[in-house]
């Protein structure tokens, strides 16, 4: 498997980051839903990766610079013929080494707090991050849960 900087171009990636999406508005409230789109992935400061065995498409990773010293993991997914597969761990890490070497202190996320997030919150919990408060511009909601790791 080889993880790569992605543009954003390739139809694959379209696919899944479109999957993502309508999961998440599936699976939480409207106003809880803080998944990027395309256009979205493509803003300012924003960093995407995706992992690939030959041609297939593994899966996909974001950070978002919230401040020189923040980070925030984004867009975190795995297509479901890789999921169980170590994909999630591997892009995850990969995010993790590429803010510590930009020199982040913090890398926080936002994800669900419904049973179809469970296995998410074990993954970053397994890597280290801990419940927070929310950071940047999330307020509390019952929707979602807020994790950090210090780097």
């Amino acid at each position: 498997m080889s993880i790569e900087v992605d543009d954003l171009s390739r139809p694959a990636v379209h696919a899944l980051l479109t999957e993502h999406l309508v999961d998440m508005h599936a699976t939480s409230p409207a106003e809880s839903v803080h998944a990027l789109d395309l256009s979205g992935l493509r803003g300012p400061g924003i960093s995407v990766w995706t992992a690939w065995q030959a041609d297939a498409l593994m899966g996909i990773v974001a950070l978002n610079n919230l401040s020189p010293d923040h980070a925030e993991l984004k867009s975190m997914r795995t297509s479901a013929s890789a999921r169980g597969r170590g994909v999630a761990s591997s892009l995850l890490e990969h995010a993790v080494g590429n803010a510590r070497q930009r020199g982040f202190a913090r890398i926080s996320l936002e994800t669900g707090t419904q049973d179809y997030f469970a296995a998410a919150r074990r993954l970053y919990m397994r890597h280290g991050f801990v419940e927070c408060p929310p950071f940047g511009d999330y307020v509390v909601d019952p929707s979602s849960a807020f994790f950090s790791l210090t780097l």
